[in-house]
């Protein structure tokens, strides 16, 4: 949940002023992923060697750390405070520098700079730690750190990490004489449990930085000043770097934060140590039951995202641009994948045969993503004729469902690191069950350890309430569904009918992001209300979940996505002519009996608002009481793509006119990497 950068300069003189901004901009990149506190650590001059040290357990001065609580900005005011006070040179410069950095989602301890990132080893800061995930075992690990004279300062469960790997140096500083930066860390993984992506920074190897992850992404990045580069991200990583030229590396949470700097890349898997010394990268793997490590060689990737993707460009916030940039994304997810009348999947090619023969498909997501599934599942069925079933990662794991070897398990996730549906992945593995990943992150967990899978390449989403990525999943399981039911003669006409509608989905799209305007003017009319209630069925059930959920995240305000057959068996005791309520009622096979549920709702003096297929005003509100917005008509299984467009409209309007922040909204962080 929380975002981890770090910067290393080797042989290129950089001002300590740039690498600050350098740090700060790399945190503004991953400020999605949380934002209740964050900090930087970075070297002090040589010359402060020369003043007393707080510790004296190593020749140099002590590394500059700065935690401030709130968002970046209050993090760069405070930094530039507190080096003009201390009378930091921010003109120093340094031909190699390693710097940390991190903001964070708290799970351990309220926001303030105590518990903010770097943690530290204690006086000295002879080890600096930042970390994204959570240390399941910490409380036993600080019991013995206690026992052993360390003093814990902070509510983190981070903090264990730094002080066990003092301990760790320490003692095998006391017993062997010297110790290397890559064996303290592998014993502090030793002890540690549950998942984690770490950085760490220490006095005692200057100039040195070591990565390592178990659960959580962590990506190296690597930029030649050279020049030269042609080819080189074909070579393994250690050989590309190991040549004393002018470069600069990155470790970062997420590709967005180093797409500025360089192209070349590779994610770390779990259990890889990735060390950085005098300027080449060394990668270990690091395996519990075995005292040394193997070296590993890795080749770098070259990145297919540019800089414009990760800004607002002509928009207020990149929810609006996020939700305006539609028509585009839906045609990347299909670009080269509709073709001769049929669909061409090339991630699931070899196993559709596979999926056909399974005994049910089973779809396995959190949130925004397990609505996408939801709103897919008539049509996987329709298409195929498998039975499917739906699965909240979290709930499948706690109750340990049951997932067979016949089961072919679809893992849905924007990102690809959400903890929850992770850890159901290994839970199918384990069973044997054919695992299937949709994911808008190429690289990431899921896509690296699903049998098969296909990207939804959506482009890169930074609002922490999902949009594109939302209507790209839907299309990305159209198409699946599509390509699994290819083979039955039965629905062929049913799946002509389906591609000719995906072909024009765009053009759709563009047209029902008209209503932009008059969903703020409906966003003003309900910003005193403090609750709403979104009727769906059928295709669309998943769609008023979804749109509940965006007002819901964003805008804060209480809001629930029902299903329209159940409004009898309780909801309907809450309608009233206050209570806002929007029924979803598009054409399809509910149509008619969702024009029931509108009559019923308007005699007990409901204040609705019906979405309908465009002329159809008259026909769900023939007194005219209610207000409606008219949507174009689609095919019924691509209609959830365009309703929720208005739904997502005025999400963002209500936030908007609320006053509340639209990007980073309350308590919620883009991409839930912990449990």
């Amino acid at each position: 949940m929380c975002g981890i950068f770090a910067y290393l300069n080797y042989n290129v003189s950089r001002e300590r002023r740039y690498i600050l901004e350098v740090l700060f901009n790399g945190l503004r990149r991953l400020e999605y992923r949380g934002y209740d506190s964050s900090g930087i650590a970075l070297d002090a001059d040589a010359a402060a060697a020369q003043l007393p040290s707080p510790s004296p357990a190593y020749a140099g001065a002590p590394p500059l750390v700065f935690r401030q609580e709130g968002k970046i900005e209050n993090l760069v005011r405070s930094v530039y405070s507190e080096v003009d006070e201390k009378d930091v040179n921010l003109d120093a410069a340094f031909s190699v520098h390693a710097g940390i950095a991190h903001t964070r989602w708290a799970t351990h301890g309220v926001p303030a700079p105590r518990n903010s990132h770097p943690q530290s080893s204690g006086a000295g800061d002879e080890f600096l730690v930042v970390h994204n995930g959570i240390i399941t075992n910490y409380e036993v690990l600080k019991e013995t750190l206690t026992r052993h004279g360390f003093t814990f300062e902070s509510d983190t469960d981070t903090e264990v990490i730094p002080k066990l790997a003092k301990f760790v140096f320490d003692k095998s500083h006391d017993e062997e004489g010297d110790v290397t930066f890559s064996q303290v860390v592998m014993e502090v993984m030793r002890q540690l449990e549950g998942a984690y992506a770490l950085i760490f920074k220490s006095p005692h190897y200057p100039n040195e930085l070591i990565a390592c992850k178990r659960g959580s992404q962590l990506i190296l990045g690597v930029n030649e000043l050279s020049g030269q580069q042609n080819g080189k991200s074909f070579h393994d990583v250690k050989t590309l770097t190991t040549n004393g030229k002018p470069k600069e590396l990155f470790f970062s949470s997420d590709l967005c934060a180093i797409v500025e700097h360089t192209k070349n890349y590779l994610a770390l898997e779990d259990n890889e140590i990735c060390h950085i010394k005098d300027g080449s990268v060394s990668i270990l793997k690091f395996d519990p039951h075995k005292e040394k490590p193997a070296s590993v060689q890795r080749a770098l990737s070259v990145l297919e995202m540019e800089v414009e993707q990760i800004k607002k460009g002509s928009y207020d916030h990149f929810m609006q641009k996020e939700i305006h940039e539609q028509p585009h994304s839906l045609k990347t997810t299909m670009r080269g994948r509709l073709k001769d009348g049929g669909v061409l999947l090339g991630g699931l090619k070899e196993y559709l045969k596979t999926i056909r023969r399974c005994r049910r498909v089973v779809f396995i997501g959190c949130g925004t993503s397990y609505n996408a599934a939801l709103a897919a599942r008539p049509f996987v069925e329709e298409l195929t004729g498998i039975p499917v079933t739906m699965e909240v990662a979290s709930d499948l794991l706690d109750r340990q469902g049951p997932i067979y070897r016949e089961d072919t398990a679809v893992f849905v996730s924007q990102s690809g690191e959400t903890a929850d549906t992770l850890m159901a992945l290994d839970y199918a593995l384990e069973n044997g069950a054919l695992c299937v990943g949709i994911t808008n992150t190429v690289g990431s967990t899921l896509s690296r350890k699903t049998h098969c899978g296909v990207h939804i390449n959506a482009g890169c989403e930074i609002g922490v309430a999902s949009t594109k990525a939302y209507t790209s999943q839907i299309v990305a399981m159209a198409m699946m569904a599509l390509a699994i039911g290819s083979d039955q003669i039965s629905t062929q006409a049913r799946r002509e009918t389906i591609i000719s509608g995906l072909t024009n989905l765009s053009s759709n799209v563009s047209e029902v992001l008209k209503l932009d305007v008059e969903m703020k003017e409906l966003a003003s009319s309900l910003i005193d209300s403090e609750s709403l209630l979104v009727f769906g069925r059928g295709y669309n059930y998943a769609t008023a979940l979804e749109g509940a959920l965006k007002v819901k995240e964003v805008a804060l305000m209480h809001s629930e996505g029902m299903l329209a057959g159940e409004m009898k068996h309780g909801p309907l005791a809450l309608v009233d002519e206050n209570l806002p309520i929007i029924v979803i009622a598009t054409r399809d096979a509910c149509f008619s009996k969702q024009q029931s549920v509108i009559q019923q709702l308007l005699s007990r003096k409901g204040r609705l608002i019906v979405m309908c297929s465009r002329g159809d005003a008259s026909a769900v509100c023939p007194s005219g009481s209610c207000r409606v917005i008219e949507v174009p008509q689609v095919a019924d299984c691509l209609q959830p793509v365009i309703n929720i467009i208005p739904l997502q409209l005025l999400a963002y309007h209500l936030t908007v006119l609320r006053g509340f922040d639209v990007d980073q909204p309350r308590n919620l962080a883009k991409s839930v990497t912990t449990q």
